[in-house]
């Protein structure tokens, strides 16, 4: 999650995507040695994120041990980060951790000492930054535990806050980039690790962290110490803590997966009502039509911040989503990152729509299957207009970014509509079989992996057999829509309707197929035929054996664009 004006950034992006039903209720010397990474594309060098990655060195597991208490928002920590080694001669490494400094307000993280194998390590601590060297030079597929012991104030990432009740409360909130904030941690997507949670808070307070609960032990003065490990791996961003006073409810096992609520005591009947349907329903269509759900269980947890955050196995809904529910489709978009986003998750932030815009789509697909055809064209409808506002508003916008720098910039609502949208016209473009094939296959090859849009193409190109470079290319890299005009005239003698097609965008024509319904007399039958557009200005000529009363173009709502059509005449 992230700043509390950011937050209401992030939920005002849910409630577009989400439309009414969701939430219209309330992320110096080293510098040459770990450049920004690169890649490439058909051959050229294209550029990721900037974040600066360290080549050779994997983090396996982290282990981390919090202290929080009631009489100041100080945390003690204790964190063991292992690691392995890719390469040989590796004699200095970095962690991501939020530093105190003069702008800071005597917040963020103080290190106290770092060691390994009983060694102190030497360290330097600046700039968001904990470097690291290393007794010895690394050997290549060696591993190696580093511990690390810190205190302070988060100043964002770990929220310390009353709740509505008035009770303190203490949450992670880490998207897209604040797990550093409290955490020594590599912050990235592509870096993806097993962890746990060692957590001693005051013992009225109940804890929900990632994975499993392992132990509960009352340390005695007033002390309980609470052990949750998750034993998928997971990008930072993923790992989640809740310290509150708790009412937690088990209340089914879907597809042998433990289904949990985790609500404020006051709110236990309005959680239930809120949660446990749609939770129910989304993991069993998921389950059923990507493949088996990838974690050991799924919490629903109550936090004070608005909006909703997919932490793997543990989401967390703000206070107004539990209470003023039903929220259906909020329900069904965090739990389908638990297949995108958290199992396969983005090489980068650059490519955050295999993230947020498969989420936002099976949330639409969810309403599709349960709510029926009709409100999941209204839907689409929806938000293809909010889609069209922010092209109109933002010229230029796409949905993949080039080398973010301002994760901010993740906020732009094309990443979670637009990228929708494409899903949705690429189910359109290769057929719906095909399309859950590539899904599901997507999901097999690279469940608790990292991937791109490079890797979602080939495998969609594999089930498909076609080229859908273009495609992607399109409506992924490029800005804007079709806007179509179209007119019709139909020939009674020969029995041939002539439909003349002109794209009138300012932007260079587009390719795609669309549907042309031609409706017949009053109790007549309708054809539906597709056309496929490859110039600016086109006409297509189609038998039809009645007299046409009106044509509809792209009468079931599979382009994102406008159209408009008009008769002129027949002959």
């Amino acid at each position: 999650m992230c700043g509390r004006g950011e937050i209401v950034n992030r939920q005002t992006l849910l409630q577009l995507i989400g439309s009414a039903s969701l939430f219209l209720l309330c992320k110096p010397a080293l510098a040459e040695k770990f450049p920004a990474v690169r890649y490439l594309i058909n051959g050229e060098v294209a550029h990721l994120d900037s974040y600066q990655r360290q080549n050779g060195i994997d983090a396996v597991h982290y282990t981390f041990s919090i202290t929080v208490n009631d009489v100041n928002d100080e945390i003690l920590g204790e964190a063991i980060v292992e690691l392995e080694f890719q390469e040989n001669g590796i004699n200095e490494l970095f962690l991501d951790l939020t530093s105190v400094d003069e702008n800071s307000n005597g917040k963020g993280m103080s290190v106290i000492g770092v060691d390994s194998d009983e060694e102190e390590l030497r360290f330097r601590h600046h700039e968001d930054r904990l470097y690291i060297e290393l007794n010895k030079a690394s050997l290549k597929h060696q591993r190696k535990k580093i511990r690390i012991f810190y205190r302070g104030v988060p100043a964002d990432g770990f929220l310390i806050a009353e709740n509505r009740y008035g009770e303190r409360t203490f949450f992670s909130r880490n998207w897209p980039d604040k797990a550093r904030q409290w955490l020594p941690i590599i912050d990235h997507p592509s870096d993806k690790a097993t962890s746990e949670f060692k957590v001693t808070a005051p013992a009225k307070y109940q804890v929900v962290s990632n994975g499993l609960l392992r132990e509960e032990t009352d340390l005695g003065s007033g002390l309980r110490m609470t052990h949750w490990q998750q034993s998928v791996p997971i990008a930072s961003w993923l790992n989640a803590v809740g310290v509150a006073r708790f009412t937690s409810r088990s209340f089914d096992t879907v597809r042998n997966i433990p289904l949990q609520t985790w609500v404020y005591p006051q709110d236990r009947d309005k959680g239930i009502a809120t949660f446990e349907l749609p939770v129910r329903q989304s993991i069993e269509l998921f389950d059923s039509k990507v493949g088996p759900y990838p974690y050991e269980k799924l919490a629903n947890v109550e936090v004070p911040q608005g909006g909703g955050m997919e932490h793997a196995s543990a989401i967390f809904y703000g206070e107004n989503a539990v209470t003023m529910g039903p929220a259906n489709r909020l329900v069904a978009h965090e739990i389908a990152h638990q297949w995108f986003g958290n199992s396969v998750t983005e090489n980068d932030w650059d490519d955050v729509w295999l993230s947020e815009g498969f989420a936002t789509y099976f949330a639409l697909l969810y309403m599709e299957h349960y709510s029926g055809v009709d409100a999941f064209e209204e839907a689409l409808q929806d938000s293809r207009q909010s889609i069209l506002t922010v092209d109109r508003d933002n010229p230029g916008q796409t949905v993949i970014h080039q080398n973010i720098q301002d994760l901010t910039a993740i906020f732009n609502g094309l990443q979670y509509t637009k990228g929708s949208w494409v899903l949705h016209m690429l189910r359109g473009e290769i057929g719906t079989e095909e399309f859950w094939e590539g899904i599901q296959l997507y999901y097999k090859r690279f469940r608790d992996r990292n991937a791109s849009t490079e890797d979602l193409r080939k495998v969609m190109e594999e089930v498909s057999a076609a080229d859908l470079e273009w495609f992607f290319e399109q409506w992924l890299r490029r800005s804007g829509s079709p806007a179509v005009v179209g007119s019709w005239q139909y020939n009674e003698r020969t029995k041939l309707l002539t439909l003349q097609l002109i794209q009138t965008q300012e932007e260079a024509s587009f390719q795609f197929s669309l549907e042309v319904e031609i409706v017949g007399p009053k109790g007549g039958v309708n054809v539906l035929d597709r056309v496929d557009v490859r110039k600016r200005n086109e006409s297509f000529e189609m038998f039809v054996d009645f007299l046409p009363q009106q044509v509809i173009l792209d009468p079931n709502t599979w382009l994102l664009g406008t159209t408009e059509v008009t008769p002129k005449g027949t002959s």
